[in-house]
């Protein structure tokens, strides 16, 4: 399949184009997780609606791992021996879109696992398998000075959650709503966002 024209994209149909790869490639396997892509990042989604989030973290956590769609590099496997930067390629397809707390809480949710399993050792024991793996490609657990440089960010609280969220999307026996039922809601940041922009 050839990479998609991401020039093409405007805020009248940047959530058609992610409709649209949640319905082509949404089956795709997850990192060797008990769940598909799509089924991941909607319960990301889940999660946070149900625990009243508001509508912005419900997207962020809805569309933390676009990357893997995305990215020129492909999807992660349990067999990779490098990272393929899934969080950089994700944000740059939305950054013109979203407001910057969605875009850093997909381009830093792999640093907030780095982040957390070095500032909460206990964090450590709730990762899975291809967690841990993909851990190790990522740099494993953050130094001294990265959590002090990531403790910056004005929206490190956002991020850390939306990680727990990430974490918690891995249920293989869990029902979601369908990418249907969050558009209008990604619509009404999108629009937020190009409003406050403007």
């Amino acid at each position: 399949m050839s990479k998609p024209d991401f020039e093409t994209l405007t805020p009248s149909n940047i959530v058609a184009f992610l409709a649209d790869i949640f319905e082509r490639r949404g089956g795709e396997e997850y990192l060797g997780e008990p769940v598909t892509m799509a089924e991941h990042m909607l319960q990301g989604a889940h999660f946070a609606e149900s625990a009243g989030e508001p509508e912005i973290i419900i997207v962020a956590a809805l569309l933390h791992d676009i990357g893997h769609f995305t990215s020129e590099f492909g999807t992660f496997s349990m067999d990779d021996v490098e990272d393929r930067h899934h969080e950089e390629a994700g944000a740059e397809v939305l950054e013109r879109f979203f407001p910057t707390l969605v875009t850093d809480c997909v381009r830093y949710h792999v640093a907030a696992k780095r982040y957390l399993c070095a500032a909460r050792p206990e964090y450590f024991k709730r990762l899975s398998e291809a967690s841990v793996h993909s851990l190790n490609l990522q740099g494993g657990p953050m130094s001294r000075g990265e959590i002090a440089e990531f403790e910056k960010n004005p929206n490190v609280k956002e991020i850390v959650k939306v990680r727990y969220y990430d974490d918690a999307g891995k249920r293989a026996d869990l029902k979601t709503q369908p990418f249907s039922h969050y558009a209008p809601m990604v619509q009404r940041v999108v629009d937020a966002h190009c409003r406050s922009a403007a």
